[in-house]
């Protein structure tokens, strides 16, 4: 294990933590109050907008989990695409989060953190 592999592991820890307490906060301040409203949305609007608002921490998730894997037991050409791909959904999260909040919370400072240290790691030996 060397450099690029530690820096894609803590890539892969920080998009998890992140999403996790994205979840629990999301949880709590957006999907409990609208289950509150009374008369409220609809039934499948009920069903469908905690699942869209959670989307984005199960997919934060689970690139987490597929960076920490690549630093561990991945090749380079799988690491580079593991890289892609899972830095592609922490950018979209980053840029969202800054232009949604201009900049007055640290999402997306903890995701830009994650793709320097994801670019960083694919770009290690053998890549």
């Amino acid at each position: 294990m060397n450099g690029h592999d530690i820096a894609l592991m803590a890539a892969g820890t920080i998009g998890s933590v992140v999403a996790v307490v994205h979840g629990v906060l999301t949880e709590r301040l957006m999907v409990a109050p609208l289950r509150a409203v009374q008369p409220g949305p609809s039934a499948p609007i009920r069903r469908m907008v905690p699942l869209l608002l959670q989307f984005s921490t199960f997919n934060w998730f689970l690139g987490g989990l597929v960076l920490v894997a690549a630093a561990l037991w991945l090749g380079s050409e799988a690491k580079l695409v593991a890289g892609l791909l899972v830095g592609s959904s922490y950018l979209a999260g980053a840029a969202g989060n800054l232009w949604a909040t201009r900049g007055r919370h640290p999402g997306w400072a903890l995701y830009a953190l994650a793709l320097a240290l994801i670019a960083y790691g694919v770009a290690g030996p053998g890549a």
